[in-house]
C-alpha cells in the first residue's frame, strides 16, 4: 500500500499543525507549574514525520523513486 499525493498532503499539514501546537504550548508554559503533556517529545515526533512525509511528496511529484544507502 502505497500513500498517495492527497494523504501525504494532509498527513503533512497535520504534523506540522501538531507541531506549531506543541511549540506554542510549550512557550506559553510557566517555570514551575509543570505540563502533564510532554510538548517537547511531541515536537521532535511531529517534526520527523513532517520532515518523511516531506521527502515522500517530493518523490511523488518527481516521479523519482529515494533509495536508501541499502537499495
Amino acid at each position: 500500500m502505497e500513500l498517495g499525493l492527497n494523504a501525504t498532503v494532509v498527513g503533512l499539514l497535520a504534523a506540522l499543525g501538531i507541531f506549531i501546537l506543541a511549540l506554542w504550548r510549550q512557550r506559553r508554559d510557566q517555570p514551575g507549574n509543570p505540563s502533564l503533556v510532554p510538548w517537547t517529545a511531541l515536537q521532535y515526533g511531529a517534526g520527523l514525520v513532517a520532515v518523511l512525509l516531506a521527502a515522500h511528496l517530493v518523490s511523488l511529484v518527481s516521479g523519482v523513486r529515494l533509495h536508501g544507502m541499502l537499495g
